[in-house]
């Protein structure tokens, strides 16, 4: 009690009004104590009206030079700050003022104490923060980025002080929940032990865990891109401060970020947990996962289907964001086939209420038991023989159409060359047989000579048809017909 009074007489002797009075007050004493005295009678009202003047020059000379270089404490731009940043600057050192605090990045920082005094204020937020003010009884304002003075004001004789009643990050936010990637397969539970670590996993893969339709129990990782609803053509709304966000500020949305509250019902009766601004888009996304999940069987989840290329988790991931992203979505039937109609989405709706936007939903990896994998690699092992032996019987069949239409195509064109001597003006019929089999042979020899190139096949076929060509000589009962000399040209 005695430090805290000496203190503040201390304080206030450091003052301009406490020198002059200290000064006034030393210089009597002095001149008692010397045995100054004065011969008139009124000197000492002088003396009075002059102490007077020095505590009123001091007075106006110590609140004009607050009232300047408060100015150069904050970065203020709005011309009405001036006042308000002068009123808490001179009610620093008093019980009256309200708190001074920091936010950055959505979070609030402030110095031991300052949180429990009520009064006047003055708050800063960076270029990513946003906040909503209130009293006790009422929301007040939505502030932005920059400097911001809480107001005390008095209503109904009662007085009510402004606070910060939430505020919010205005950058894009990324969170991710289910399974870590390092964390193993799902494990049974008489071999899970009680460590820490292994609880936490547990939780984690609580966090997204579902059923599909089958019965497995799996468990995704799901990241999420979000953030506080941006404006309208991507317009930078100046705060009052007169600073713009490089974020994008919406006062409507910041608002019904903090303020729209959003109760999440317990498994005991009665028990209800409050969701933050930056946990509803997690909520929202795994309650749509764990209803998509149950539509698929575990077999369905990896692979295409027949009317669709995507496989299960790919649609699933298409219809988590339509969901989240379009007031519109596709549906879905109980065995996740689409019905080429269109649903209304309740989760979208819920975001625009809240002023939150999801830009991106990924599901990166799905976990389960390694029992499960392993029967699902025997059957897929199983149905990849059955589609290989029926690829392997179509190429046989395609190949036996093949060689059977080849061997037409070669017969047409066989009979095409060896009836070109035929195929002029109709000639009576040649009575000597070998005379018709040399007309033949002539002009499928002259097509081998001419279209096809010299090799080892060629020249056997050309000997055969050489020796066909003696043979008809040796038996023709006519004269011996020239037979066309053999080239070297290809």
């Amino acid at each position: 009690m005695i430090r805290r009074n000496s203190g503040g007489i201390g304080a206030f002797l450091q003052s301009p009004i406490g020198v002059a009075l200290s000064t006034n007050a030393v210089w009597f004493v002095v001149a008692y104590l010397a045995g100054i005295r004065y011969s008139y009678s009124y000197a000492y009202l002088v003396n009075l009206f002059l102490l007077g003047v020095d505590l009123f020059v001091a007075y106006y000379l110590l609140d004009r030079l607050i009232f300047f270089f408060s100015q150069f404490i904050l970065p203020i731009q709005n011309p009405k700050h001036r006042q308000e940043i002068y009123s808490r600057v001179k009610n620093f050192e008093t019980n009256d003022r309200g708190p001074a605090l920091f936010i950055k990045n959505g979070r609030v920082i402030t110095h031991e104490g300052e949180e429990d005094k009520h009064g006047p204020g003055v708050i800063v937020l960076d270029t990513a923060s946003a906040a909503v003010l209130r009293t006790d009884t009422e929301i007040r304002d939505t502030v932005g980025p920059g400097v911001v003075f809480t107001k005390s004001y008095k209503h109904n004789n009662e007085i009510r002080n402004e606070y910060i009643a939430g505020s919010v990050d205005l950058r894009a936010q990324q969170h991710f929940i289910g399974p870590l990637p390092t964390d193993p397969s799902f494990l049974k539970p008489v071999l899970i032990s009680s460590t820490k670590d292994d609880d936490e996993m547990q939780s984690r893969r609580q966090q997204t865990s579902g059923a599909t339709r089958d019965g497995f129990d799996i468990s995704a990782s799901i990241s999420i891109k979000f953030s506080i609803k941006r404006p309208l053509n991507n317009e930078k709304t100046i705060s009052e401060s007169g600073v713009r966000s490089q974020y994008g500020f919406d006062p409507e949305a910041v608002r019904n970020a903090i303020t729209r509250e959003v109760i999440q019902l317990g498994t005991s009766e009665d028990s209800k947990i409050r969701l933050e601004w930056n946990q509803l888009p997690a909520h929202l996304v795994v309650n749509i996962w764990r209803e998509y999940i149950r539509k698929f069987k575990l077999g369905d989840l990896f692979i295409s289907g027949a009317d669709s290329k995507l496989s299960g988790l790919q649609l699933i991931e298409d219809m988590i964001n339509q969901r989240v992203k379009k007031e519109y979505a596709e549906s879905l039937d109980d065995t996740g086939t689409p019905t080429q109609g269109l649903m209304e989405s309740l989760e979208f709706k819920q975001l625009q209420s809240r002023g939150l936007e999801i830009m991106e939903v990924r599901i990166h990896n799905v976990l389960f038991e390694a029992s499960i994998e392993d029967q699902t690699i025997q059957q897929w092992s199983t149905e990849w023989m059955k589609i290989a032996k029926k690829e392997e019987d179509y190429l046989k069949d395609k190949e036996t159409l093949i060689e059977t239409a080849s061997r037409d195509e070669g017969s047409k064109a066989f009979a095409k060359i060896v009836s070109k001597p035929f195929s002029g003006k109709a000639t009576q019929p040649q009575q000597n047989p070998f005379k018709t089999l040399q007309l033949l042979i002539l002009p499928l020899k002259e097509f081998i000579l001419n279209e096809s190139s010299a090799n080892s096949d060629m020249e056997k076929e050309l000997r055969k048809l050489d020796e066909i060509w003696k043979w008809v000589l040796d038996n023709s009962s006519d004269g011996i017909p020239r037979a066309p000399q053999r080239s070297d040209k290809p």
